[in-house]
């Protein structure tokens, strides 16, 4: 039985100690520490993991640098901490990288004070990362000579981090880590509501989506992770906290790559906010927009793209200005901010992505509001405390359980690849070595590639052309990543949706292989229904 079925199986069936309802980053981080500390987890998603705000981000892990300018220092410091944990503990994923900044004249701060502010938040994190520098318009035009500075003081350069590939890929890290340890999760399942029994336990009614049935799912504990719809959420249970959301949209453009090197260049837009021109891959994402909204369902709107395009052009030297026919792909998304009591006084750009978690001991039930991919280990151990103080035993409350497997585990998965010649087989997408590459996405299961490959070397090409994703991933994918629709390979499993214009991918001539390795029988019917109309995911809420 597929895996997803047989999880919905034992969702029936079973009892739990927590639900999780949400498969985003705060969700999946949850699910990864109960589980790995010995509770008996289940999670659900009424859309694809991580289908919504946490497929959405800028790709970084950072400390917060704007967030000096409101003085909110003990927000920063508890960021960059964050931020070096990650670095530390997922190498291979989250990696330090500089962020170059040109500050225009007449910004509302000078450009030394604006460089002292960087020593203060290499201090904050503890001097982690490489020291920050200042850097002079000369400077500029010989290193990132596409920055225009005929209107810039100057520059200066800090570092931060981002993440390898796609931020949905790393949420499913943690999926895939929980269901390591025993965790039950399914996505396409969705919470109608839930109410407390006799007997104390929570009874979630849940519906598989895809085919409509409906089931029960008992559980101790409820964990309430559904991002922008936590408040709604809550009213079905019937949960008052003194925290809701605020919903800010952001939106992100994907283009060819604008400039050779690896690092992010940060802009300040023309309505004073930070701006960025982030490397990925053979792309470069750039944005964001942050606009308030009532409702987590948004779309890209010619404005937002004219506000993007505007201000990358009005920065940089381009050999043609950026125009709407240079986008390869899009990114948009809400981000959930936390908010105690009543905002409406506050200024909206000024609200940070500070989470709060809200226990109501009494019921069992546990609210996570706002947050971002930097702080999730916090968040995981949060939640794994607050489920103690519910009195749900953890047998194992001491166990680390994040981070990759241990550096002498990746050091033979690269002995293995090197007596193979894993790294001899020809990629032309990518510069990146094919074993670096395998040990990233994929951790221990990268060794199970190493076999198919041995046993049949077709396996190690790359099997969708202009993408890196070679035929042993997808049929990895196939069995292990509960891939119901094609967007969730495209868009999240994958970045190939990110990197590879809409229809360069469906002329590819190795898609509908790929579809038949991943959906069999139903392989056209999935490719009609991505390319005949909008990715379905979006249509839901992760829930």
């Amino acid at each position: 039985m597929p895996l997803r079925e047989s999880n919905i199986a034992k969702l029936a069936t079973q009892e739990f100690d927590v639900l999780v309802l949400g498969g985003g980053i705060n969700g999946a981080v949850s699910a990864a520490a109960l589980s790995g500390k010995g509770a008996k987890v289940a999670l659900i998603d009424r859309a694809d993991f991580a289908g919504f705000t946490s497929q959405e981000s800028s790709n970084l892990a950072w400390g917060g640098i704007k967030y000096m300018e409101t003085f909110d220092f003990a927000l920063v410091r508890k960021l960059c901490l964050s931020r070096n944990h990650l670095i530390r503990n997922y190498p291979s994923i989250v990696e330090e990288i500089r962020f170059f900044t040109s500050v225009p004249k007449g910004f509302r701060h000078s450009r030394m004070k604006l460089y002292a502010g960087t020593w203060l938040y290499w201090l904050f994190g503890n001097c982690f990362t490489r020291t920050p520098r200042l850097v002079s318009n000369e400077q500029t035009e010989r290193e990132e000579p596409i920055l225009d500075v005929h209107n810039a003081e100057g520059a200066f350069e800090y570092s931060d981090a981002y993440l390898h590939d796609n931020d949905s890929r790393f949420v499913f890290g943690f999926i895939r880590q929980a269901m390591n340890n025993g965790c039950i999760a399914a996505n396409y399942v969705e919470s109608t509501g839930a109410t407390r029994g006799s007997d104390g336990l929570w009874l979630t009614s849940a519906r598989n989506v895809i085919n409509g049935s409906a089931f029960v799912i008992r559980s101790r504990a409820l964990v309430n992770a559904c991002g922008p719809f936590v408040d709604e959420h809550n009213k079905l249970t019937g949960i008052t906290t003194e925290h809701h959301h605020a919903l800010s949209k952001g939106v992100h453009l994907l283009v060819d790559r604008l400039t050779a090197h690896k690092r992010v260049l940060t802009l300040f837009a023309s309505d004073g906010r930070m701006f960025f021109v982030i490397p990925m891959g053979a792309r470069t994402c750039i944005g964001t927009t942050d606009t308030r909204v009532d409702t987590p369902y948004t779309h890209v709107t010619d404005d937002d793209r004219q506000f993007i395009l505007e201000n990358v052009n009005a920065h940089l030297r381009l050999p043609e200005p950026l125009a709407r026919k240079d986008i390869i792909a899009e990114r948009c998304g809400v981000r959930p901010l936390a908010v105690r009591g009543d905002a409406g006084g506050r200024d909206f750009l000024q609200l940070s992505r500070k989470h709060a978690v809200e226990i109501d001991h009494g019921r069992r039930h546990i609210s996570i509001f706002g947050g971002k991919h930097t702080d999730c280990i916090n968040v995981g151990d949060e939640i794994s405390d607050a489920v103690g103080h519910l009195g749900i035993p953890l047998p194992y409350p001491k166990h680390k359980w994040y981070g990759e497997p241990a550096a002498s585990l990746r050091h033979e998965f690269a002995h293995r690849a090197r007596l193979m010649n894993l790294d001899g087989y020809t990629d032309p997408t990518s510069t990146e070595p094919l074993s670096k590459r395998y040990w990233r996405r994929y951790g221990m299961e990268a060794f199970d590639l190493l076999e198919h490959i041995r046993a049949d070397p077709r396996q190690a090409e790359v099997l969708i052309k202009a993408t890196e994703y070679t035929r042993c991933e997808v049929e990895h994918k196939a069995h292990g990543e509960m891939i119901v629709r094609l967007e969730d390979f495209l868009r999240r499993r994958s970045k190939i949706a990110l990197v590879v214009r809409r229809e360069d991918i469906r002329q590819s001539p190795g898609l509908l292989e790929a579809c038949q390795i991943l959906f069999g029988d139903r392989a056209h019917q999935e490719i009609d229904a991505y390319f005949g109309t909008e990715p379905p995911a979006k249509a839901m809420a992760a829930g």
